[in-house]
């Protein structure tokens, strides 16, 4: 499974370690990616989601999933967040 947030996008990086010597060895750097469960109020439900903790973070000060989504451009979005985005919109808009 990617380590990667299934809302950003934000994956593993790549540098290097290096030592008092200045050999750069190659490291990778792993996004810290939480299994979490998100409640949508708009669409009544809670969403299973696989997020970077950073993001989550974002999350809780945009006031939750459907404020982040809604004030998020689509651009800074993965293709699920997308999906997750137009189905509030919809629902939102049918109010």
């Amino acid at each position: 499974m990617a380590r990667r947030c299934s809302l950003t996008g934000k994956d593993v990086q790549f540098g290097h370690n290096v030592s008092h010597s200045m050999r750069a060895t190659n490291r990778r750097f792993d996004p810290n990616i939480q299994k979490v469960t998100m409640a949508s109020e708009a669409l009544g439900r809670e969403i299973r989601l696989r997020v970077a903790t950073r993001t989550l973070r974002t999350v809780q000060k945009k006031g939750g999933l459907d404020g982040f989504l809604l004030g998020t451009d689509d651009a800074k979005l993965m293709p699920d967040a997308q999906r997750l985005k137009r189905q509030i919109k919809k629902k939102l808009s049918g109010r």
